[in-house]
């Protein structure tokens, strides 16, 4: 089974792509899709959505999971993490992928053990259970860590 993880934003995307057999995991890719803050919000959404979905048609993934959206204090973030998630989806469901979502805190503690984790061990867990990986970036890798949760939950 091929896992497409995202982690959607409108700054940085991360996504990874594992391959989970049983309870076996194994890296297959991971990278960020960065847009331009000083481009219009619909060229900032289309990229998205476009670089997704080269992704989804160079790896094939068999479903997707994504990070559970959570409201920030500024509405305005919370609205433009929205919109960026919408985007992402959209590139999933474009392509016929179910999408998997998740809690943070379940992210955090199917990977590390504990749902308050800090994104330092996220990624030390990573180097543990994706050894030789290059990852991309703290986006990647939580793209990536959603990947396995969902491994491991679904």
């Amino acid at each position: 089974m091929i896992i497409l993880g995202l982690d959607p934003s409108l700054s940085c995307t991360g996504w990874g792509v594992i391959r989970a057999e049983g309870s076996r995991i194994a890296h297959v890719a991971n990278g960020q899709v960065p847009t331009d803050a000083k481009a219009p919000m619909v060229e900032r959404l289309a990229a998205l959505q476009a670089a997704l979905a080269d992704v989804i048609a160079a790896h094939r993934p068999d479903r997707a999971a994504a990070e559970e959206i959570f409201v920030n204090k500024n509405p305005q973030s919370t609205l433009k993490l929205a919109q960026a998630r919408g985007a992402v989806l959209a590139a999933c469901g474009t392509a016929g992928l179910d999408v998997n979502e998740h809690a943070a805190r379940l992210v955090k503690k199917a990977v590390v053990g504990t749902g308050g984790a800090d994104k330092t061990q996220v990624q030390a867990m990573l180097k543990i259970l994706l050894p030789g990986a290059e990852i991309a970036g703290a986006d990647a890798a939580d793209a990536l860590a959603v990947a396995i949760a969902d491994a491991h939950i679904a």
